[in-house]
């Protein structure tokens, strides 16, 4: 039995104590976040957009389509109005950047059939393969919705979704849910987003793209909770890491009752996760900037800034070493060495206890 098929559906239940601790912990550190990008505030408009480029790219990624991120990127910079060396866009990057965009903006604009099939259409309006030409804009058709892998011959069932009859009826139940709820106290606004993404992934109502739909839906319900820390964690880039469990739970959760607890407990922790990454990030820069600010970059030559630069942003958690910073620098092995050596009496590095070839140096 599918949870759709269960007496009560779609009155989910939860556990409410188990899942408080989650709660509190993701609301700090997104309060966290809102204070640390407000210190951050001339970087503002380009954390959000590198943010909602990494959505968009990896919310693709799952199901397993690459985007070509330089004209994705060129699209959202234009309607963010932010100066960048111009690429070419597509009607697909320019339609995913106004999918988007229209979620995390418009968040006092209903949720309805016809918003969701607009975002459908531009979804689905690019260029596709003959082979897998979609017809954006519309729901299902009569035949049975599976979701299945492995292969033809015998393919592995993971999910069957409501009949055709039923869609109109179970969108119109969800879209009325979620509207009413938008400001209702009773219901905390990360869990109303964990129901949001399970309720209509579940529904599963379009031919193609119900995960990427359900995704914007979700990051709609998000920036009703609160529109700007939105555009600075990518929520889609946590899934991507943990697709696997993802869609581990999903099954486990429709294929069981209504009480949803472990769906929900994993929302969290991923959405926990996605804020985290973005944390880091930001403390990563703030080092970053008070790093060069402290030191005298005139003292060092262009190779030197690139490999610090690089060590700065994360790469080479070990150290590097003569033969890496060869590599990188492109330059002489010897040369290599009496840079790393150059850069440690400077102060800019500082060596390992390992000796030798062993040998790897770290920022100071």
């Amino acid at each position: 039995m599918w949870i759709w098929q269960q007496q009560n559906w779609p009155n989910f239940t939860w556990d409410a104590a188990a899942l408080a601790p989650l709660l509190r912990d993701l609301s700090y550190n997104q309060g966290l976040l809102v204070g640390r990008m407000g210190v951050q505030s001339a970087q503002q408009k380009q954390q959000a957009l590198d943010t909602l480029l990494a959505n968009i790219i990896h919310s693709s990624a799952i199901e397993g389509e690459k985007l070509n991120a330089f004209s994705v990127r060129s699209s959202l910079a234009k309607k963010l109005n932010i100066n960048e060396q111009p690429y070419p866009t597509t009607v697909q990057s320019d339609n995913l950047a106004e999918i988007m965009l229209d979620a995390i903006n418009n968040t006092d604009s209903p949720l309805n059939l016809e918003r969701v099939l607009n975002w459908h259409r531009l979804l689905f309006a690019g260029e596709q393969s003959l082979f897998t030409k979609i017809e954006g804009g519309q729901l299902r058709g009569d035949e049975p919705m599976q979701v299945v892998s492995g292969r033809l011959d015998k393919p592995v069932l993971h999910f069957t979704a409501p009949p055709k009859e039923r869609v109109n009826k179970e969108l119109s139940l969800f879209f009325n849910w979620f509207n009413k709820t938008q400001n209702e106290p009773q219901i905390d606004p990360f869990i109303r987003a964990a129901i949001a993404h399970l309720w209509f992934v579940t529904i599963h109502p379009l031919e193609d793209g119900n995960g990427r739909i359900t995704r914007l839906i979700t990051d709609l319900a998000l920036a009703q909770e609160h529109a700007e820390s939105i555009r600075f964690y990518a929520m889609s880039v946590a899934i991507l890491e943990d697709r696997k469990s993802y869609y581990e739970v999903l099954e486990a959760t429709q294929r069981g009752d209504l009480c949803i607890t472990k769906w929900i407990k994993w929302f969290l922790c991923t959405l926990n996760n996605a804020i985290h990454h973005t944390l880091n990030n930001i403390e990563q820069t703030i080092f970053k900037t008070n790093y060069w600010a402290s030191k005298d970059q005139t003292k060092l030559g262009e190779q030197q800034v690139k490999v610090l630069n690089k060590l700065l942003d994360g790469q080479f958690e070990q150290g590097i070493s003569a033969s890496q910073y060869q590599k990188v620098a492109k330059v002489s092995r010897a040369t290599a060495t009496r840079h790393l050596s150059d850069l440690q009496t400077l102060g800019f590095l500082t060596k390992t206890a390992a000796g030798g070839r062993s040998t790897r140096y770290k920022i100071a």
